[in-house]
């Protein structure tokens, strides 16, 4: 009878003891909001085989072979103060780096498992070291960790979606993951300076496409788990990639590879909540360093999604994937380098922003601060766009040599720009102050 009711659970949905209301928010973000541009860094062992950071799933590669990359992960280049450097040259105001990715290996000195960079060749502390010279250099750092584990026996792999091939056998125990997690968490929320925890994995105990429905395999005790973020870093942000409406204790919602309200890549067909928001998305295809990616996207592709991005209000945390030796790929750093010529002169039609008139709409986007806003016109073949203004006090280009020609509909209140050419070829911004 035990088995027939242990057999049960692992077949059906638990529902987590919370509700999908959205709670009222404690915790500070005024900084996330205000930053608008943040770096993704994907680094681990998987960045050795140059094949992304879900290796081990779509090669596959049982545990034990995978593990062998303990003995090859020696990422002697990796310099913490070049990482945060090429980092704010780019105009980004925080770094996101995976102390664990699903593969189960720490990046940081854990004391809960062997299966860390300690026991690499390298043998220092990637977290430690990152987190230092984020202090020195004013850079917030959050921390991405996976919720789920390809390696780990106690994770209930029985009913997860990936990680099938990875060898394991023998009974999980929820309860005992659990329980790892938590004195995980508790390492990096007091040995370590750190501005958030980024969950990711939460989609492996769902059915797939599921996004609506809170409804999961396991109970992952996030109550217990938000609170002790909370309770031991009270100003610790905390962000879940469930591709699901926001759970209760969470403080930004997450959007994979798409700008909030818009579901191009098939992540994000959730709704837009009130909590502050972020898009992630790559430079290239890849998250981990894949050798043969090179389909890099074009500094302006980067430019046009960082301002589509604020124009729903929302952050963008742009990924890196740096090469097994812990240097960021010199593509990665043109763009970068790039992006942040442009942040230097027009960033504060970025910086500390909110959504407009209108969402972003296929001629650019609209930012906003306080009585201000930022049209960005990042189609430049566009003729005229109409927008409701019935307060506008004033027009102005701020980096296109002409005076912006416009008329009002006194009655509608209704503002027509119209552009005859000469428009820049990445964006042309007009600035508007109201009444």
């Amino acid at each position: 009878m035990k088995k027939v009711l242990f057999s049960l659970l692992l077949i059906s949905f638990i529902v987590p003891r919370m509700n999908s209301q959205e709670t009222v928010q404690k915790t500070d973000t005024k900084w996330f909001e205000d930053a608008r541009f943040g770096m993704f860094v994907h680094f681990g062992p998987y960045s050795v085989l140059g094949a992304g950071e879900w290796v081990m799933n779509t090669r596959p590669v049982k545990g034990k072979d995978y593990m062998r990359l303990q003995t090859l992960f020696n990422p002697q280049a990796f310099d913490a103060k070049e990482w945060v450097r090429i980092a704010k040259d780019a105009g980004m105001k925080y770094i996101t780096f995976t102390s664990r990715h699903h593969d189960g290996f720490s990046n940081w000195d854990t004391k809960q498992s062997d299966w860390n960079i300690m026991n690499t060749p390298y043998g220092k502390d990637l977290v430690k070291q990152l987190s230092d010279e984020c202090q020195k250099q004013d850079m917030k750092l959050v921390l991405y960790y996976s919720l789920l584990d390809w390696m780990r026996t106690d994770y209930q792999y029985e009913t997860g979606r990936t990680g099938k091939a990875a060898g394991r056998t023998g009974k999980s125990d929820w309860l005992s993951y659990i329980n790892f997690m938590k004195a995980q968490l508790t390492e990096l929320l007091t040995n370590y300076e750190i501005a958030g925890i980024w969950f990711d994995g939460h989609w492996d105990q769902t059915e797939d496409e599921n996004r609506t429905d809170h409804t999961t395999h396991v109970d992952w005790h996030y109550p217990e788990i938000y609170k002790l973020i909370h309770t031991l870093r009270p100003g610790c942000l905390v962000a879940n990639n469930h591709h699901l409406p926001p759970f209760a204790g969470e403080d930004y919602q997450i959007f994979e590879r798409d700008v909030p309200g818009e579901n191009k890549s098939g992540y994000s067909g959730q709704e837009v909540s009130r909590l502050p928001l972020e898009t992630c998305e790559t430079i290239n295809g890849a998250w981990g360093f894949n050798i043969t990616d090179d389909n890099f996207k074009s500094t302006k592709e980067l430019l046009h999604l960082l301002i589509r991005t604020a124009g729903t209000g929302a952050n963008l945390l742009l990924n890196v994937g740096p090469m097994p030796d812990g240097q960021i790929q010199p593509e990665c750093v043109q763009r970068l380098q790039e992006m942040g010529k442009w942040m230097d002169k027009y960033g504060y039609t970025i910086y500390g922003t909110e959504q407009g008139f209108v969402k972003p709409q296929t001629w650019g986007a609209v930012t906003k601060k306080d009585k201000t806003y930022y049209i960005h016109i990042l189609d430049k073949d566009t003729k005229s766009i109409t927008l409701n203004i019935p307060d506008i006090k004033s027009a102005k280009w701020i980096n296109v040599s002409a005076q912006p020609e416009w008329e009002k509909d006194k009655k509608t209140g209704d503002v027509t720009f119209s552009f005859a050419g000469g428009l820049d070829e990445t964006d042309s911004i007009i600035e508007i102050v109201l009444k």
